[in-house]
C-alpha cells in the first residue's frame, strides 16, 4: 500500500455555524509538488492548520507521515516546514539573528553554507532589522527558514506572495529542486500560471469541498479544447450550436468555439463550409479554474 506523506479522510472544520472546510480527502504522494488551488476563503489555510495542529477538525482526520496529526504533532514537526500567508517576524530582531535561532530550535541545524546560498539567490541582506524589511523581504526571510533545513516536507502558502518576478522565479526553482531531491511540497496558491509550472498534481478547492483532483496536463489537455475556425463560406447564426459548444467570438469566416462535446460534430460542419484554416490553442489552468468557479463546478 502507498505511503501518503498527507492524508486526509473526511475532514471537517466549522467555526460556530460558518464553513471552513467540509468532508476534504486529500492523498499527497512522496516525492511530487501538490497544487492546493483556490480563491480566498476557499478553506486553503484551514486545511494546512489542521495538518499542522494548531486548529482542531470538527469531524474526521488527518495524518503526515502515517503518523495523527492530533496525536504525533511534535514527531511530524521534524520532518516538516511551513511557510504561512501571513508571516509574524520579530521588528527588533536581525534578518540573520532570526533565521539562526529557529535553525538552534529546530534542534538538527541548518547548513550555514546552503543558508548563505538561499540569502544570494533570492537577494536578502540577512543583516538589516525585520522592522526596515519591506513586505518582500520579509518573505525572503519567511523562505529561507523554510528551505534551509531541507525539510521531508514543504507546506507553501502562498510562499511568491510580494516577491518582485525575478525573485518569483527563483522559489520556483528552489520548489523543483525540492522535487529533485525526492521531497515534497504542498503548495498552496491562487497564481494560476505557478501552479501549472511547478505542481505535478493539483487539487481544486470550492466553498471548503474538494473538488476535483487531476494531474496538471489531464487538466489542461482534456476539460475542454479551444478551435479557432478560418471558413471558405460564412456560417450561419446556429451552424456550431450542439450540447457542449460554446461560440465565443465571430468576425466574419472566423469563428471561436469552446468545445466540451461533440468535437466530431463540430468537425464535420466546418468541413462543409470549408476550413481555410484552424488552430487549437492551448487550454490554461487558469481558464479551467475559471470554469469550475464560474458554473457549477464542472468543468
Amino acid at each position: 500500500m502507498e505511503e501518503y506523506v498527507i492524508e486526509t479522510k473526511g475532514l471537517t472544520v466549522y467555526y460556530g455555524r460558518h464553513r471552513g472546510i467540509v468532508d476534504l480527502n486529500l492523498q499527497v504522494q512522496r516525492g511530487e509538488v501538490y497544487g492546493f488551488l483556490g480563491p480566498n476563503g476557499a478553506g486553503k489555510t484551514t486545511t494546512q492548520r489542521v495538518l499542522l495542529d494548531v486548529i482542531r477538525p470538527t469531524r474526521g482526520s488527518a495524518t503526515m507521515f502515517g503518523m495523527d496529526c492530533q496525536q504525533e504533532g511534535v514527531k511530524i514537526r521534524e520532518h516538516v516546514s511551513y511557510l504561512p500567508g501571513e508571516l509574524s517576524l520579530y521588528p527588533n530582531m536581525s534578518g540573520r539573528d532570526f533565521l539562526r535561532m529557529m535553525s538552534t530550535l529546530r534542534g538538527n541545524g541548518a547548513e550555514r553554507a546552503y543558508r548563505q546560498e538561499l540569502y544570494e539567490r533570492l537577494a536578502l541582506d540577512p543583516s538589516r532589522k525585520m522592522r526596515e524589511y519591506s513586505r518582500g523581504n520579509k518573505q525572503k526571510v519567511g523562505l529561507v527558514m523554510a528551505f534551509m533545513h531541507k525539510p521531508d516536507l514543504l507546506i507553501l502558502d502562498e510562499p511568491t506572495s510580494g516577491l518582485d518576478p525575478l525573485v518569483q522565479q527563483t522559489v520556483l526553482d528552489l520548489v523543483r529542486e525540492t522535487k529533485a531531491d525526492g521531497r515534497t511540497v504542498f503548495f498552496s496558491s491562487h497564481i494560476l500560471s505557478e501552479v501549472q509550472e511547478v505542481c505535478d498534481r493539483v487539487g481544486i478547492i470550492r466553498e471548503g469541498r474538494l473538488v476535483k483532483t487531476e494531474r496538471v496536463e489531464t487538466l489542461t489537455k482534456q476539460q475542454f479544447k479551444r478551435l479557432r475556425l478560418n471558413l471558405a463560406q460564412t456560417p450561419s447564426v446556429d451552424a456550431f450550436a450542439f450540447d457542449g459548444v460554446m461560440e465565443t467570438a465571430r468576425d466574419g469566416n472566423e469563428v471561436n468555439l469552446e468545445v466540451r462535446q461533440n468535437l466530431n460534430a463540430v468537425m464535420e460542419t466546418a468541413v462543409s463550409y470549408g476550413i481555410i484554416d484552424m488552430e487549437m490553442p492551448p487550454v490554461t489552468l487558469e481558464e479551467i479554474f475559471l470554469a469550475y468557479y464560474g458554473g457549477n463546478g464542472n468543468a
